[in-house]
């Protein structure tokens, strides 16, 4: 049987920068969105609240719904095929705040990209780069 991972991710935007993380998964270095999986029994946004305060030691709010994956794509790392939802977020607490916990955490190091010079190739996975150009064109018009 053929499975479904859902991922959820938070577009946080401060100062004209978007926050970015690099992290290790399965021993490649990737530029990502902050965010991760959904656990079973877990809400979406539950799930994107926890993995900002796990990963980042942040507590944010959900702002709204930016996306939710609307074509197929294959997980670079099972069978599975990924659903991934995008938020905008806001922090609840000072972005002075933003360092990255010295524990076992997947989390290498946190970065903001100023929005003027975001480009989709600064990512990894190719369904972080449709969201970026969804949200570039989205801030064009």
């Amino acid at each position: 049987m053929k499975k479904f991972n859902v991922r959820v991710y938070g577009i946080l935007i401060n100062n004209n920068q978007i926050l970015v993380t690099q992290e290790k998964i399965s021993g490649k270095l990737v530029t990502k969105l902050p965010g991760g999986g959904l656990e079973f029994g877990e809400g979406t946004k539950d799930c994107l609240i926890r993995e900002f305060k796990e990963e980042l030691d942040l507590e944010i709010s959900i702002d709204k719904h930016f996306y939710t994956t609307d074509f197929f794509v294959p997980s670079a790392f099972d069978d599975s095929q990924v659903i991934s939802i995008y938020y905008f977020v806001q922090l609840l607490n000072d972005t002075k705040r933003i360092v990255v916990a010295e524990n076992e955490k997947v989390v290498q190091s946190v970065n903001w990209i100023p929005l003027k010079v975001l480009d989709e190739n600064q990512f990894h996975f190719p369904i972080d780069k449709h969201v970026i150009n969804l949200f570039k064109m989205s801030f064009n018009h």
